[in-house]
Order: structure tokens, then sequence, then C-alpha cells
């Protein structure tokens, strides 16, 4: 069972963006910039391609409120989408708020944010998903 299957079935905290029946939106607790959220099937397919051809159709549509919601409560140019799935055996996207390419560089250090920020955070994307 992965980390992200944890978070998913409740054994582990997380910062909760957004939920359906196949997807589960958290921050990314170590994230490049501050919104960046996590977008995961709630099956648990360690390599994005091997998703079921209704996920990966499906993911796109659940992201485009959040990648909305990210670019209405944040200073950035975009939302962009990245898949690496180097880190977790879970499929995921990861949805964050650029300017420049190296707002995505997953070399940089990442930023060590306190749970009041990550809080703070979740809430601001939370309403503006209530608002949309």
């Amino acid at each position: 069972m992965t980390i992200f299957s944890k978070i998913i079935a409740g054994e582990v905290a997380a910062y909760k963006i957004r939920e359906n029946d196949n997807f589960f939106a958290f921050l990314d607790i170590f994230p490049m910039v501050k919104g960046h959220v996590l977008v995961v099937p709630k099956i648990e397919t360690d390599k994005f391609f091997d998703l079921p051809d209704n996920y990966l159709a499906e993911i796109l549509l659940f992201a485009k409120p959040i990648a909305h919601a990210i670019e209405q409560s944040f200073n950035c140019n975009r939302c962009g989408i990245t898949v690496m799935g180097l880190e977790i055996p879970h499929a995921h996207l990861h949805l964050v708020p650029i300017n420049s390419a190296e707002d995505v560089n997953f070399t940089n250090s990442k930023l060590k944010l306190s749970a009041d920020e990550l809080k703070e955070i979740q809430q601001k994307l939370v309403k503006a998903l209530d608002e949309s």
C-alpha cells in the first residue's frame, strides 16, 4: 500500500482539496511552490499510462477546476501540470502555479511550510473551488 493509498483511506492525514469516486487531490507537503497540489487516482497503479482509459480521460476533467482555483489563488502566469511518477509508485499529477519552467524543476529545494501555512493554502483553494 503506497503512502497515497493510505492518504486516500484516511490512514495518513492530508490537506484535502477535492475528492470524488475515482480521484483525490491534496496539497504536496513538500511543495516546489505554494499551491502545489497532487491529483491521485484511487486505484493503485504505478505508471500513469497504465491507468485504465476512463481514468486517463477523467483525471484531467477532475483536475481542471483545481487548476483554475490555483490560478485564481496564487500569483502565477498559469497552472503547470507534470507527471513524474518516480518518487512514489502510484500514478499522480502535479498541479503547480508557475511563472517559469524553473517553478517545476524537481531538482530545486522544496519549501518547508508550517501546518498553519498549509492549512491556509488548503482553505484558499477550497474556497476558490466552492465559489466556481
